[in-house]
Protein backbone atom coordinates (compact mmCIF):
# COMPACT_ATOMS: atom_id res chain seq x y z
CA UNK A 1 0.00 0.00 0.00
CA UNK A 2 2.60 2.64 0.71
CA UNK A 3 4.23 1.31 -2.32
CA UNK A 4 0.82 2.18 -4.47
CA UNK A 5 0.92 5.57 -2.48
CA UNK A 6 4.06 7.06 -2.73
CA UNK A 7 3.93 6.07 -6.62
CA UNK A 8 0.14 7.68 -7.71
CA UNK A 9 2.22 11.28 -5.61
CA UNK A 10 5.23 10.98 -7.73
CA UNK A 11 2.77 10.35 -10.97
CA UNK A 12 0.64 13.14 -9.87
CA UNK A 13 3.52 15.62 -9.41
CA UNK A 14 4.92 14.85 -12.92
CA UNK A 15 1.35 14.97 -14.41
CA UNK A 16 1.16 18.20 -12.87
CA UNK A 17 5.02 19.74 -14.16
CA UNK A 18 3.68 18.38 -17.12
CA UNK A 19 -0.07 20.37 -17.37
CA UNK A 20 1.98 23.62 -16.50
CA UNK A 21 4.68 23.37 -19.05
CA UNK A 22 1.86 22.01 -21.36
CA UNK A 23 -0.19 25.63 -20.80
CA UNK A 24 3.14 27.79 -20.81
CA UNK A 25 3.79 26.51 -24.05
CA UNK A 26 0.72 26.81 -25.75
CA UNK A 27 -0.36 29.97 -24.14
CA UNK A 28 3.12 31.40 -25.24
CA UNK A 29 2.55 30.02 -28.66
CA UNK A 30 -0.86 31.28 -29.15
CA UNK A 31 0.23 35.23 -29.13
CA UNK A 32 2.66 37.63 -28.04
CA UNK A 33 2.87 38.54 -24.86
CA UNK A 34 4.39 41.35 -25.64
CA UNK A 35 1.62 42.95 -28.07
CA UNK A 36 -0.87 41.86 -25.50
CA UNK A 37 1.11 44.39 -22.81
CA UNK A 38 2.10 47.04 -24.74
CA UNK A 39 -1.37 47.02 -26.57
CA UNK A 40 -1.61 46.64 -31.12
CA UNK A 41 -0.53 50.27 -31.47
CA UNK A 42 3.00 49.51 -29.95
CA UNK A 43 5.81 50.08 -32.25
CA UNK A 44 8.70 47.79 -32.60
CA UNK A 45 11.01 49.75 -30.07
CA UNK A 46 8.25 49.66 -27.24
CA UNK A 47 7.82 45.69 -28.09
CA UNK A 48 11.71 45.93 -27.93
CA UNK A 49 11.52 47.20 -24.32
CA UNK A 50 9.01 45.52 -23.30
CA UNK A 51 10.45 42.23 -24.07
CA UNK A 52 13.65 43.02 -22.37
CA UNK A 53 11.99 43.87 -19.25
CA UNK A 54 10.25 40.82 -18.87
CA UNK A 55 13.05 38.55 -20.23
CA UNK A 56 10.51 37.34 -22.98
CA UNK A 57 13.19 37.42 -25.49
CA UNK A 58 15.06 34.78 -23.52
CA UNK A 59 14.42 30.85 -25.06
CA UNK A 60 11.09 29.55 -23.56
CA UNK A 61 12.85 26.77 -21.45
CA UNK A 62 14.29 29.91 -19.64
CA UNK A 63 11.33 31.64 -19.31
CA UNK A 64 9.40 28.52 -18.08
CA UNK A 65 11.68 27.67 -15.32
CA UNK A 66 11.86 31.74 -13.94
CA UNK A 67 7.72 31.32 -14.14
CA UNK A 68 7.77 27.94 -12.34
CA UNK A 69 9.96 29.56 -9.67
CA UNK A 70 8.34 32.88 -9.21
CA UNK A 71 4.85 30.22 -9.10
CA UNK A 72 6.29 27.57 -6.20
CA UNK A 73 6.85 30.83 -4.08
CA UNK A 74 3.56 31.63 -4.05
CA UNK A 75 4.02 34.95 -6.53
CA UNK A 76 1.87 34.82 -9.96
CA UNK A 77 2.26 38.18 -11.66
CA UNK A 78 -0.41 40.78 -11.71
CA UNK A 79 -2.91 40.91 -14.00
CA UNK A 80 -2.43 42.99 -17.44
CA UNK A 81 -5.53 44.29 -17.76
CA UNK A 82 -7.06 44.46 -14.37
CA UNK A 83 -4.22 45.79 -12.71
CA UNK A 84 -4.39 44.12 -9.46
CA UNK A 85 -2.10 40.27 -8.19
CA UNK A 86 -3.26 37.51 -10.17
CA UNK A 87 -3.76 35.52 -6.63
CA UNK A 88 -6.01 37.77 -5.17
CA UNK A 89 -8.03 38.11 -8.59
CA UNK A 90 -8.69 34.45 -8.54
CA UNK A 91 -8.59 33.53 -5.04
CA UNK A 92 -11.68 35.83 -5.03
CA UNK A 93 -13.42 34.14 -7.96
CA UNK A 94 -12.72 30.72 -6.99
CA UNK A 95 -15.24 30.38 -4.46
CA UNK A 96 -18.20 30.94 -6.64
CA UNK A 97 -16.82 28.23 -9.20
CA UNK A 98 -15.93 25.91 -6.49
CA UNK A 99 -19.90 26.25 -4.83
CA UNK A 100 -21.03 25.63 -8.79
CA UNK A 101 -18.86 22.70 -9.78
CA UNK A 102 -20.41 20.73 -6.28
CA UNK A 103 -23.92 22.06 -6.20
CA UNK A 104 -24.10 20.78 -10.31
CA UNK A 105 -21.91 17.12 -9.00
CA UNK A 106 -24.64 16.79 -6.07
CA UNK A 107 -27.50 17.24 -8.63
CA UNK A 108 -26.05 14.95 -11.12
CA UNK A 109 -26.19 12.15 -8.20
CA UNK A 110 -29.38 12.71 -7.01
CA UNK A 111 -30.89 12.23 -10.59
CA UNK A 112 -28.49 9.44 -11.41
CA UNK A 113 -28.15 7.13 -8.63
CA UNK A 114 -32.34 7.01 -8.62
CA UNK A 115 -32.45 6.61 -12.34
CA UNK A 116 -29.40 3.91 -12.38
CA UNK A 117 -30.93 1.59 -9.76
CA UNK A 118 -34.54 1.33 -11.34
CA UNK A 119 -33.02 0.61 -14.49
CA UNK A 120 -30.80 -1.96 -13.03
CA UNK A 121 -33.89 -3.71 -11.53
CA UNK A 122 -36.78 -3.71 -14.35
CA UNK A 123 -33.94 -4.24 -16.99
CA UNK A 124 -34.92 -4.07 -20.37
CA UNK A 125 -38.13 -3.08 -19.10
CA UNK A 126 -40.00 0.33 -20.48
CA UNK A 127 -38.39 2.08 -17.13
CA UNK A 128 -34.94 1.31 -18.16
CA UNK A 129 -35.46 2.25 -21.84
CA UNK A 130 -37.12 5.92 -20.20
CA UNK A 131 -33.75 6.18 -18.05
CA UNK A 132 -31.49 5.49 -20.86
CA UNK A 133 -33.42 8.25 -22.91
CA UNK A 134 -32.88 10.51 -20.53
CA UNK A 135 -29.18 9.79 -20.29
CA UNK A 136 -28.58 9.89 -24.32
CA UNK A 137 -30.67 13.20 -24.17
CA UNK A 138 -29.28 15.04 -21.25
CA UNK A 139 -25.40 14.05 -23.13
CA UNK A 140 -26.44 15.12 -26.30
CA UNK A 141 -28.05 18.59 -25.85
CA UNK A 142 -25.20 21.60 -25.14
CA UNK A 143 -25.26 23.09 -22.50
CA UNK A 144 -25.73 26.32 -24.06
CA UNK A 145 -28.82 25.04 -25.09
CA UNK A 146 -29.98 24.12 -21.99
CA UNK A 147 -28.81 27.32 -20.24
CA UNK A 148 -30.65 29.16 -22.88
CA UNK A 149 -34.13 27.26 -22.45
CA UNK A 150 -33.73 27.33 -18.79
CA UNK A 151 -33.25 31.07 -19.22
CA UNK A 152 -36.04 31.75 -21.76
CA UNK A 153 -38.35 29.34 -19.18
CA UNK A 154 -37.72 30.38 -15.87
CA UNK A 155 -36.62 33.72 -16.23
CA UNK A 156 -38.10 35.68 -19.14
CA UNK A 157 -41.48 33.47 -19.19
CA UNK A 158 -42.34 32.80 -15.62
CA UNK A 159 -39.62 35.74 -13.93
CA UNK A 160 -39.19 33.26 -11.09
CA UNK A 161 -35.25 33.30 -11.32
CA UNK A 162 -32.58 36.28 -12.22
CA UNK A 163 -31.06 35.90 -15.66
CA UNK A 164 -27.39 36.50 -14.67
CA UNK A 165 -24.79 37.38 -11.96
CA UNK A 166 -24.08 35.62 -8.85
CA UNK A 167 -25.86 37.97 -5.84
CA UNK A 168 -27.89 35.46 -4.27
CA UNK A 169 -29.14 31.83 -4.09
CA UNK A 170 -31.67 32.40 -6.78
CA UNK A 171 -28.79 33.21 -9.38
CA UNK A 172 -27.12 29.53 -8.91
CA UNK A 173 -30.49 27.40 -9.58
CA UNK A 174 -30.43 27.32 -13.33
CA UNK A 175 -26.56 27.34 -14.16
CA UNK A 176 -26.88 23.76 -11.43
CA UNK A 177 -29.64 22.62 -13.27
CA UNK A 178 -27.39 22.92 -16.57
CA UNK A 179 -24.44 21.62 -14.94
CA UNK A 180 -26.48 18.43 -13.01
CA UNK A 181 -28.27 17.14 -16.01
CA UNK A 182 -25.09 17.15 -18.22
CA UNK A 183 -23.15 15.21 -15.51
CA UNK A 184 -25.94 12.90 -14.59
CA UNK A 185 -25.60 10.54 -17.75
CA UNK A 186 -22.27 9.13 -17.08
CA UNK A 187 -23.51 8.38 -13.35
CA UNK A 188 -26.64 6.99 -14.23
CA UNK A 189 -24.73 4.40 -16.53
CA UNK A 190 -22.12 3.39 -14.34
CA UNK A 191 -24.66 3.02 -11.38
CA UNK A 192 -26.96 1.25 -13.98
CA UNK A 193 -23.92 -1.54 -15.53
CA UNK A 194 -22.34 -2.33 -11.45
CA UNK A 195 -25.93 -2.84 -10.15
CA UNK A 196 -26.53 -5.18 -12.76
CA UNK A 197 -23.64 -6.89 -12.43
CA UNK A 198 -23.84 -7.05 -8.56
CA UNK A 199 -27.35 -8.15 -8.65
CA UNK A 200 -26.12 -11.86 -10.16
CA UNK A 201 -23.54 -12.26 -8.05
CA UNK A 202 -23.88 -15.06 -5.66
CA UNK A 203 -24.30 -13.26 -2.64
CA UNK A 204 -27.52 -11.45 -3.65
CA UNK A 205 -28.78 -14.78 -5.09
CA UNK A 206 -27.98 -16.67 -1.42
CA UNK A 207 -29.70 -13.13 0.48
CA UNK A 208 -32.82 -13.94 -2.14
CA UNK A 209 -33.12 -17.91 -1.16
CA UNK A 210 -32.93 -16.69 2.64
CA UNK A 211 -35.94 -14.78 1.57
CA UNK A 212 -34.08 -11.15 2.59
CA UNK A 213 -36.84 -8.14 1.65
CA UNK A 214 -35.72 -6.77 -1.80
CA UNK A 215 -35.00 -3.58 -0.50
CA UNK A 216 -32.90 -4.65 2.00
CA UNK A 217 -31.03 -6.70 -0.83
CA UNK A 218 -30.96 -3.79 -2.92
CA UNK A 219 -29.90 -1.01 -0.61
CA UNK A 220 -27.47 -2.77 2.16
CA UNK A 221 -26.11 -5.59 0.03
CA UNK A 222 -26.18 -4.85 -4.04
CA UNK A 223 -26.39 -0.56 -3.30
CA UNK A 224 -23.13 -0.54 -0.87
CA UNK A 225 -20.85 -2.78 -3.18
CA UNK A 226 -21.74 -1.03 -6.55
CA UNK A 227 -21.37 2.44 -5.63
CA UNK A 228 -17.79 2.21 -4.96
CA UNK A 229 -16.76 2.34 -8.35
CA UNK A 230 -18.53 5.76 -9.14
CA UNK A 231 -15.61 7.24 -6.15
CA UNK A 232 -12.91 7.66 -9.04
CA UNK A 233 -15.71 8.88 -11.67
CA UNK A 234 -17.09 11.59 -8.76
CA UNK A 235 -13.65 12.73 -8.60
CA UNK A 236 -13.51 13.34 -12.24
CA UNK A 237 -16.92 14.70 -13.03
CA UNK A 238 -16.18 17.43 -10.24
CA UNK A 239 -12.33 18.27 -11.68
CA UNK A 240 -14.17 18.66 -15.04
CA UNK A 241 -16.73 20.73 -13.48
CA UNK A 242 -14.47 23.34 -11.95
CA UNK A 243 -12.60 23.16 -14.98
CA UNK A 244 -15.17 22.83 -17.62
CA UNK A 245 -18.01 25.69 -16.51
CA UNK A 246 -16.07 28.12 -18.80
CA UNK A 247 -19.29 28.26 -21.11
CA UNK A 248 -21.72 27.82 -18.30
CA UNK A 249 -20.76 30.63 -16.36
CA UNK A 250 -20.38 33.19 -19.45
CA UNK A 251 -23.80 32.52 -20.45
CA UNK A 252 -24.88 32.96 -16.97
CA UNK A 253 -22.63 35.86 -15.96
CA UNK A 254 -21.28 34.39 -13.33
CA UNK A 255 -18.32 35.84 -11.47
CA UNK A 256 -15.82 32.58 -11.42
CA UNK A 257 -13.03 31.22 -12.79
CA UNK A 258 -15.20 30.40 -15.96
CA UNK A 259 -16.15 33.73 -16.99
CA UNK A 260 -12.35 35.29 -15.46
CA UNK A 261 -11.22 32.98 -18.20
CA UNK A 262 -13.57 33.68 -20.94
CA UNK A 263 -12.49 37.39 -20.15
CA UNK A 264 -8.89 36.52 -20.21
CA UNK A 265 -9.15 35.00 -23.37
CA UNK A 266 -10.91 38.35 -24.88
CA UNK A 267 -8.31 40.54 -23.10
CA UNK A 268 -5.26 38.25 -23.88
CA UNK A 269 -4.72 38.56 -19.93
CA UNK A 270 -2.04 35.95 -20.11
CA UNK A 271 -0.59 35.81 -16.72
CA UNK A 272 -4.07 35.03 -15.16
CA UNK A 273 -5.49 32.67 -18.02
CA UNK A 274 -2.22 30.76 -17.30
CA UNK A 275 -2.64 30.70 -13.49
CA UNK A 276 -6.14 29.53 -13.58
CA UNK A 277 -5.13 26.63 -16.13
CA UNK A 278 -2.46 25.78 -13.35
CA UNK A 279 -4.51 25.84 -10.64
CA UNK A 280 -7.79 24.26 -12.10
CA UNK A 281 -5.35 21.20 -13.47
CA UNK A 282 -3.59 20.48 -10.31
CA UNK A 283 -7.23 20.60 -8.60
CA UNK A 284 -7.93 17.73 -10.97
CA UNK A 285 -4.90 15.52 -10.55
CA UNK A 286 -5.29 15.74 -6.63
CA UNK A 287 -8.81 14.75 -7.04
CA UNK A 288 -8.07 11.79 -9.29
CA UNK A 289 -5.06 10.78 -6.82
CA UNK A 290 -7.67 10.83 -3.84
CA UNK A 291 -10.01 9.02 -6.03
CA UNK A 292 -7.80 6.73 -6.75
CA UNK A 293 -6.58 5.74 -3.09
CA UNK A 294 -9.76 5.40 -2.11
CA UNK A 295 -10.82 3.23 -4.51
CA UNK A 296 -7.89 0.74 -3.05
CA UNK A 297 -8.93 1.71 0.68
CA UNK A 298 -12.09 0.50 -0.30
CA UNK A 299 -11.48 -2.62 -2.18
CA UNK A 300 -9.68 -5.60 -1.40
CA UNK A 301 -8.85 -6.50 -4.80
CA UNK A 302 -7.42 -3.55 -5.54
CA UNK A 303 -5.35 -3.58 -2.26
CA UNK A 304 -3.66 -6.84 -3.25
CA UNK A 305 -3.22 -6.03 -6.70
CA UNK A 306 -1.23 -2.88 -5.32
Amino acid sequence: MTRYLLGRIALAIAVALAVSALAFLVLRLSGDVAIAIGGDGASDADLNIIRETYGLNRPLLVQYAAWLGQTLSGDFGSSLYFKVPVSELVLQKLPTTVILGVAGLVLGLVLALPLGIAAAIWRNSWVDRLAMGIAVIAQAVPTFFVALVLIMLLAVWQRWLPVSGSGTWQHFVMPTITLGLYVMPPFMRLIRSNMIEVLSADYVRTARAKGLPARTIVMRHAFRNAVVPLIGLIAVQLGFLLGGSVVVESVFALDGLGYLAFRSISYKDFPVLQTIVLLLSLIYVVLTTLADIANVWLDPRLKVAS
